[in-house]
């Protein structure tokens, strides 16, 4: 019976492991292999075989070294944000009795935006006519005066992750909200009665426990802060400085399909893949001292 039931189990995965082969494994390989050659989109000359030449060029390369401090900027200044502010929120939310269900609602809301549609709503606030303008020079008393977002690249760097805080809190908050809904609340019963305040119940309990939760937001958070790229690319294209917001995502672009490029962007692509595996396993190596039992 058992072995009956191992086959079924075998062939239940087996549609989602041919699909992770052929639309995530493969791909990864094949970038590997491009990543060893010269090689140029619209040439019809046959790719040269360069092998770690293109990892050399890269890392000799200042373009490549500022999208690694633009990418390291924005994860930090996004991740950090999104980490701090969905666990403050998910502690008001929760404590919520009546209305909780439409604050997130209204938290979540824009977590089912692409975005290419999140970011267009930004570059709209930010525009001299937008609500961002109007918002400071009403509290300025600076009625008429342009602020030029895209003209300061703190600003930039700024505004870029604005769109990435306020689409993806309200996804961290429900993940967060999933987690302390999972404490028993005798705990929370018999901190009142040994007098604790809502704020040492919190610390004392809350936090301890949601340990896991906490690894799991900051893995998936960090994961897709450097991922990002449709912000970046769409705020470039509206005549927002490059430099500052040129992050890895972006630099392959522009190398792959702007300079076809395509081995030296496969390259920068295994680059981006190790970094973001190594940063995973480090996560998971500190939690494994982070679990915890009821």
């Amino acid at each position: 019976m058992k072995r009956y039931q191992d086959r079924w189990g075998r062939i239940f995965v087996l549609p989602a492991v041919l699909f992770f082969s052929v639309f995530s494994f493969y791909p990864i390989l094949n970038a590997f292999w491009t990543s060893l050659f010269k090689k140029q989109i619209l040439s019809l000359a046959p790719p040269e075989f360069v092998g770690f030449s293109n990892y050399a060029y890269l890392l000799q390369s200042s373009d490549f070294w500022n999208s690694i401090r633009a990418t390291v900027v924005f994860t930090l200044g996004t991740f950090l944000t999104l980490l701090v502010v969905s666990l403050l929120l998910a502690a008001l939310v929760h404590g919520i009795k009546k209305g909780g269900r439409l604050l997130q609602m209204a938290y979540y809301s824009p977590a089912v935006l692409s975005s290419v549609v999140a970011a267009t709503i930004w570059l709209l606030i930010f525009d001299p006519r937008g609500l961002a303008n109007q918002f400071l020079n009403t509290v300025m008393n600076s009625p008429g005066v342009d602020h030029q977002w895209f003209s300061n690249p703190v600003m930039v760097q700024i505004a870029t992750m604005l769109v990435y805080f306020w689409k993806y809190i309200g996804y961290f908050v429900i993940v967060v909200l999933a987690g302390m809904s999972s404490i028993p609340s005798s705990l929370y019963e018999a901190a009142k009665i040994d007098g604790a305040s809502p704020w040492q119940s919190y610390w004392r309990i809350t936090f301890p426990l949601l340990k896991p939760t906490i690894v799991l937001v900051s893995i998936m958070s960090m994961l897709q802060c450097l991922k990002t790229f449709s912000t970046q690319y769409l705020f470039t294209q509206s005549g927002a400085p490059q430099s500052p917001i040129n992050v890895i995502t972006l630099n392959i672009y522009n190398t792959g399909i702007r300079d076809h490029r395509i081995g030296r962007a496969s390259a920068m692509s295994i680059i981006l893949l190790v970094i973001m595996i190594t940063l995973t396993y480090i996560q998971f190596k500190a939690s494994k001292t982070d679990e915890v039992t009821y």
